[in-house]
């Protein structure tokens, strides 16, 4: 889900900006409406039968993001995006609709993780239209260089997007699946050159529609391009008490209220290098912490003791390769190892993953065809088998079917 800045700012203040001659005022140029989405399906099978059917685990918690459901033809997401580009603006109203995007907005959810809004309840609906919208956001471009953008946008943290013809495997990394989706709020860009990028922001906490205790995090992004086929983003989330779902566990009596009283941060790194037209190298690095700064020893114990530290981690890393034959068909291999042993975040394991894709592009480049193989790994018996026991690996086959317009 991530917004590369790299798209955002560099060719927004080269294709929009390149071919105006200087104005009086904003409103001598009509701008460029345009058009695009997408629609995916699957169909894959798990080798260890699952009893429940999906591939969330033994404990229903958060082995896969999207392509949850075995043994069964599966729809994913239905996209319509709209972007609106002017001499000074942009605009983006992004769209998406299906189970994909309901679990993408599930910031947008009243129910058992957001227990803090009126009326909540487990299973309760999303909030009417807010849950369609992936992204909805416009950009100011004061300068040709320095460019701020409002409204809801996709995450800058990590190397994978929601949107599936992006990727080149279906199923998405644990590090996708870990980090924030998106953020409501506030970001400057700043293009140095066209080798040096910085974006600095303010967003409602990680995957929040609203801000339910108005503490706000802080965003930034660092674009480094030392050659043309070689992209490094340094990015960072860090804030203050912006964790709704400990907030609520604290607000219930769950966890003692000094536990309320903490920092996060999460630091990433995502590079890329096209070493030849046909070969490409990738990797994504992350590491997220929790500081508490509780007010009595017997608090600190507490939190010491359920988190396993009062200065808790999780982070992971994953390496990327794959290689284009011809136009027609590549084939990628991803191997990641997450590690969020101390239930920090959703996935609650440590895991290692091989994932081998062989994507075929067809009619024009608007059909994707994305075959997959995929071993899991956990340190605890984790997956799910036919009995609803818990093992500790899980293999997976695949198809995707994907048509971008």
């Amino acid at each position: 889900m991530k917004t590369s800045l790299l798209t955002l700012l560099l060719a927004a203040t080269t294709t929009c900006i390149r071919a105006q001659a200087p104005a009086p005022a904003d409103t001598t140029e009509a701008g460029k409406l345009s058009l695009s989405g997408y629609l995916d399906s699957y169909y894959l099978t798990a080798f260890n039968n699952p009893k429940s059917g999906n591939l969330l685990g033994v404990d229903q918690l958060g082995g896969r993001a999207f392509d949850r459901l075995a043994d069964q033809f599966a729809l994913g997401l239905v996209q319509l995006k709209v972007g609106y580009c002017g001499r000074k603006t942009d605009m983006v109203v992004d769209l998406t609709f299906g189970p994909n995007a309901e679990l993408g907005n599930f910031g947008n959810t009243a129910g058992v993780l957001n227990g803090y809004r009126p009326a909540a309840a487990a299973g309760a609906a999303l909030y009417g239209t807010s849950a369609a919208i992936k992204q909805a956001y416009f950009t100011y471009r004061a300068t040709p260089r320095l460019s701020f953008t409002v409204g809801q946008f996709g995450t800058h943290i990590g190397y994978e997007v929601i949107d599936a013809p992006l990727n080149y495997h279906y199923s998405l990394s644990h590090l996708f699946n870990n980090g924030p989706f998106y953020h409501v709020g506030l970001k400057a860009s700043y293009a140095f050159s066209d080798r040096m990028a910085l974006m600095l922001g303010v967003v409602n906490n990680w995957d929040n529609l609203t801000d339910d205790n108005k503490q706000k995090s802080m965003v930034g992004q660092l674009l480094l391009k030392p050659v043309p086929t070689w992209t490094v983003y340094l990015n960072w989330i860090g804030g203050y008490g912006d964790d709704t779902y400990l907030n609520a566990l604290v607000s219930s009596g769950a966890l003692p209220y000094g536990c309320g009283n903490y920092t996060r941060q999460l630091f990433d790194l995502t590079t890329n290098y096209q070493l030849t037209p046909r070969f490409y190298l990738g990797l994504n690095a992350a590491y997220g912490r929790y500081s508490f700064n509780t007010e009595s020893a017997a608090e600190a114990d507490f939190c010491a003791g359920k988190y396993g530290s009062t200065a808790p981690g999780w982070g992971g890393v994953a390496l990327y390769t794959n290689y284009a034959f011809c136009d027609v068909v590549g084939l990628g291999l991803r191997y990641e190892y997450f590690d969020d042993e101390h239930a920090l975040r959703y996935l609650q394991t440590r895991n290692h993953s091989v994932t081998l894709t062989a994507p075929v592009t067809l009619g024009a480049g608007k059909l994707l065809l994305k075959p997959e193989l995929r071993y899991d790994l956990a340190s605890s018996a984790y997956y799910e088998n036919a009995l609803g026991q818990g093992v500790h690996s899980q293999t997976t086959l695949g198809l995707a079917f994907i048509y971008k317009y």
